[in-house]
């Protein structure tokens, strides 16, 4: 399907002077003012017709990144490119503080609060669309594919209109989203643990013992899981911070090559986040969501979205399941031999998708480049 989505409608409305840092739900007299990029249009069958006849490597395939892929300085580089400011200062309505100059100055551990680096992520991603569409148009009208990771998912979803980036849809879903998950990590001493693995590691048995040790400690009912599957024998493992440790210190016995935790501060996509389903459900009730201009995947099943209807019930449970990254990146990249790859662009903070697309897929990733969010110019690291 055609994209056009870089002019997919963003909109924005004016809260006027509110706090919005403690609504939990959106106001009344919330209404769109101004359209982020102007010349949007829906794409008629003829252009879509024309995009699916173009081969592979004139189409292009857009990844945003999720938590963790913070940094202080994020955004600096994309203020001179249209309507990014006004990214900010909507968020700014929002969120109830200025997020730029989180961003730009920190410091790193206020940013790296699940509160705060959730938005922060989802605003920059977006703003980094911006930047694409002013460098390389042509990418964003060849579009025919988006995932984004946890949170980014919410931007993917913004830039294939399918809900827009407004105050009451798709920002302040992200807003919510992220205090109902802060929330819940306040709650219980929780993390999440990079693990890469070998062709003999048992992850599930791993964590059956790292939940058995948690219960001789005297932890009720102790949560270890896979909550990311990022690439071939790597795994994210998430829960209660003991169950994290016991692994760590037990790699070798599980045949764990490397482990790191990761900047986060919770077990997220582990039942640990249930307090924050029915929050985030509430929310997504009253947004209105629309059929996806381009493909984008979901990460519950790692499958394209088929029905609006299914983007509201899994970006629900999205916060208690379980990322299948590697099985969304076989699902866009999957092609017969000797077929050419389209062009992917990372747009946000950081290149872990990008790193993990080379594990994947190493000939997609060839066709790989990085929309960066902190220097002047576009990053073709490959």
């Amino acid at each position: 399907m055609s994209a056009r989505v870089a002019r997919a409608r963003w909109a924005w409305g004016s809260w006027g002077r509110r706090a919005a840092s403690s609504l939990r739900e959106p106001p009344p007299d919330a209404v769109d003012v101004a359209e982020l990029l102007r010349d949007s249009t829906v794409p008629d069958e003829g252009a879509q017709e024309a995009v699916a006849r173009r081969p592979p490597s004139r189409c292009s395939v857009l990844l945003f990144p999720g938590q963790g892929s913070q940094a202080v300085g994020m955004g600096g580089g994309l203020l001179r490119f249209p309507r990014v400011r006004q990214l900010y200062e909507a968020a700014h309505r929002v969120l109830g503080y200025d997020l730029l100059e989180l961003c730009l100055r920190g410091p790193q551990e206020d940013l790296d609060r699940t509160v705060h680096c959730q938005p922060a992520v989802f605003v920059a991603s977006l703003a980094a669309v911006e930047k694409l569409h002013h460098l390389q148009p042509a990418v964003i009208e060849n579009c025919v594919a988006a995932a984004g990771f946890s949170v980014g998912e919410f931007a993917a979803l913004v830039f294939a209109g399918a809900m827009e980036f407004s105050e009451v849809p798709g920002l302040y879903a992200v807003k919510v989203r992220a205090e109902a998950m802060q929330e819940a990590s306040d709650a219980v001493p929780s993390g999440m643990l990079s693990v890469l693995g070998q062709r003999q590691s048992n992850f599930s048995f791993a964590c059956l013992e790292a939940q058995e040790h948690c219960k001789s400690l005297g932890i009720e009912n102790p949560v270890c899981q896979v909550s990311n599957y990022l690439f071939p024998d790597c795994r994210v493992i998430s829960g209660h911070l003991e169950a994290l440790q016991f692994l760590r210190r037990n790699s070798a016995k599980y045949h764990f090559r490397r482990t790191k935790m990761l900047p986060v501060s919770g077990a997220f996509h582990t039942c640990l986040m249930e307090p924050a389903v029915e929050p985030l459900r509430k929310v997504l009730g009253t947004i209105n969501i629309k059929k996806p201009l381009v493909a984008v995947h979901s990460n519950v099943s790692g499958h394209k979205y088929t029905h609006p209807q299914y983007i509201r019930k899994l970006l629900g449970q999205q916060v208690v399941s379980p990322v299948r990254w590697e099985q969304t990146m076989h699902s866009i990249y999957e092609r017969k031999k000797g077929m050419e790859f389209p062009s992917t662009f990372e747009v946000g903070p950081g290149q872990q998708l990008g790193s993990i697309l080379k594990c994947c897929n190493r000939q997609a990733w060839k066709a790989y480049s990085h929309v960066g969010v902190m220097e002047d110019v576009m990053d073709p690291d490959h």
